[in-house]
């Protein structure tokens, strides 16, 4: 009965971090560029009461008579798909269709990769987060600058007044990785490479290495699906009052045995 106690709330503890997991995702829901997660599980170690494989006779083996433990949970993965465009008429706000990151400076010089691309000008007129970490390459804004083009393949060019043809003030690069599902979540909309993202491979949008192209006067939503979401959460519910049920139905038996030792 003990064992059955330990495997259950091993699964009520999985659901759980299931359950946070959805309840951040949701909570995302609005945020621009936010990435969801999935939580990943695995089953936990058995015990052999009879090792699979062993000899009953001279001439046939068992197949064993394994118990398993529980499960846990393993893994957090960032899903990648693409979130939906929202137009916002702001010439600083980029979307990118497709595979890339931008690339901006944390305050303490190391760089961090993210999808929401609100750039508003700072007090110097570089282009920057808004929490104020700096894109990178830098590109500065002219004080006199009356509008600012930025093309699909990250061209940014500013009107200048007595300039006919514009003043091209820097390109955007994006950057990219093996895998991106690795990548390790700093908030802020920010994330950062690991040991099991790889790391970065910047080119221009649109360029060889199949990075996406920029869309400006947009915004990428967050790719959390509140439906699937809300199903997931009714999942993880189930589950949960399943294994409370176990425990609910181990601890009976447990009492009626120690009843008869009485």
């Amino acid at each position: 009965m003990i064992r059955a106690l330990y495997t259950a709330a091993s699964g009520m503890s999985a659901q759980q971090a299931n359950l946070d997991t959805i309840a951040n995702n949701l909570a995302n829901s609005a945020t621009s560029g936010f990435r969801r997660r999935r939580l990943q599980f695995e089953d936990m170690v058995y015990q052999n009461l009879v090792t699979p494989g062993s000899a009953e006779t001279t001439q046939t083996t068992s197949a064993g008579l394994q118990i398993g433990l529980g499960t846990k949970s393993v893994a957090s993965e960032v899903i990648m798909t693409q979130g939906d465009f929202n137009q916002t008429g702001n010439q600083y706000d980029l979307a990118i269709q497709g595979q890339g990151f931008f690339q901006v400076i944390r305050p303490d010089g190391t760089l961090a990769y993210t999808r929401a691309g609100s750039f508003p000008p700072n007090g110097q007129g570089q282009l920057a987060t808004v929490n104020g970490d700096l894109l990178t390459p830098a590109i500065s804004i002219p004080a006199n600058a009356t509008s600012v083009t930025i093309s699909a393949y990250g061209v940014v060019t500013a009107a200048v007044p007595g300039s006919t043809t514009g003043t091209q003030l820097g390109t955007i690069q994006l950057a990219t990785f093996p895998n991106p599902g690795g990548l390790n979540s700093l908030g802020g909309n920010l994330f950062q490479p690991t040991l099991a993202s790889g790391n970065a491979i910047t080119d221009l949008p649109g360029g060889n290495s199949g990075m996406g192209t920029l869309q400006q006067t947009y915004l990428e939503n967050s790719n959390v699906d509140v439906v699937e979401e809300f199903v997931q959460m009714v999942m993880a519910q189930r589950a949960y009052e399943s294994n409370s049920k176990v425990i609910h139905v181990a601890d009976d038996m447990y009492s009626q045995i120690n009843g008869l030792i009485r």
